[in-house]
């Protein structure tokens, strides 16, 4: 008889360790994928969720640069990322990214931010209030 050899096949991806929420495309020429991730927000946490969900939704008619609006977005995505994770929230991370998010509506709320919508200020400044509360 002889020794068990063994074969390695890589034609595809390789994993050394537990791995979810991923999508792959593999040998294809056109890939279209779509992923849905329907996270509960964490206990005491939804009025939160629903302020910065109000608030992205709003963000586009606040009339701001491209850079400040993609910088409050990508913080507010943060605060939403922190608290609707399969574990309670992390407290610094939260932290953190709310003082991201609050910086980023800042110039608003102070005038500073050129090309602002009539009442944005005031809506910005109504939302820091409301972040600051919460938390």
């Amino acid at each position: 008889m002889s020794d068990p050899q063994n074969v390695h096949h890589y034609d595809g991806p390789v994993f050394h360790a537990p791995v979810t929420g991923s999508q792959f495309a593999w040998n294809n020429d056109t890939v279209h994928q779509n992923q849905q991730n329907n996270s509960a927000v964490a206990p005491g946490f939804e009025a939160l969720a629903e302020l910065v969900t109000g608030l992205l939704r709003e963000l586009p008619r606040a009339g701001l640069a491209d850079r400040d609006r993609e910088d409050a977005e990508s913080a507010a995505g943060e605060v939403l990322e922190a608290i609707t994770g399969p574990e309670a929230p992390e407290e610094g991370r939260l932290r953190r990214a709310l003082a991201m998010l609050k910086g980023a509506l800042a110039p608003v709320a102070t005038g500073l931010a050129t090309g602002t919508a009539v009442g944005a200020q005031e809506w910005a400044r109504t939302a820091i209030e409301g972040l600051t509360g919460l938390v």
